[in-house]
């Protein structure tokens, strides 16, 4: 198993996006968010890149059984939600191929699959109204931008129930190398206030505000 995704896996995003801010990278995917607070998600991204269809439209992407189990589609449509770019039959495929999950910076449908087969997608909304004639797959596997962060190809996804962040791939090491620091200080901080230490105390004893204040 890739090691980087279980490491991930074991560390919610709010502890994630601590690490993150303490090393001055943008990784939060602002304004998506779980269709269902159970949902969680870890893996690695496979990008595409909608733009506004043409004269004569392409097709809004025929991938999904070309993923590898654990991939996370992640699909940039220019955060659009007047057309959607992921409906039931992809969220069927994806859950029966082992995809990991779907981030969406625009509109998904038929959120019924997805809460049926607890397939995890994440999206800025959700409507009825399909992207067929109205957005068309501009490239594959190149940088996307959701929730204003980069995310490319191979980056680190997670997802959970407060949204999405991205862990770029040439910094994940040290991004979860910190969030790893931040867990183990906030389990040691909530040990010492069961038996009773005061929260200042708690924090200045793990040095916790040192963990997440911004390295220079």
């Amino acid at each position: 198993m890739d090691k980087a995704v279980e490491r991930a896996s074991k560390l919610d995003t709010a502890t994630i996006s601590d690490a993150l801010d303490k090393l001055g990278i943008n990784g939060q995917c602002l304004g998506i968010k779980p269709r269902d607070h159970n949902f969680r998600m870890t893996g690695r991204a496979f990008t595409i890149l909608y733009g506004p269809a043409d004269v004569e439209p392409g097709t809004v992407g025929d991938y999904i059984d070309d993923l590898d189990p654990g991939t996370v589609v992640v699909l940039d449509n220019g955060g659009r939600e007047d057309a959607t770019v992921w409906g039931d039959i992809l969220t069927y495929l994806a859950h029966k191929n082992g995809v990991a999950g779907t981030v969406i910076d625009g509109a998904c449908r038929d959120i019924h699959m997805c809460l049926k087969l607890g397939y995890p997608v994440y999206s800025r909304s959700y409507s009825m109204r399909t992207g067929k004639d109205r957005v068309q797959v501009d490239a594959t596997n190149v940088p996307v931008n959701i929730g204003d962060a980069k995310v490319r190809p191979g980056d680190l996804m997670r997802g959970d129930s407060d949204g999405v962040v991205v862990i770029p791939k040439e910094h994940e090491e040290e991004v979860l190398e910190a969030a790893e620091a931040i867990e183990a200080a906030e389990e040691k901080i909530r040990a010492a206030l069961e038996k009773g230490m005061r929260l200042d105390e708690a924090r200045e004893q793990n040095k916790y505000h040192s963990l997440q204040s911004r390295e220079e």
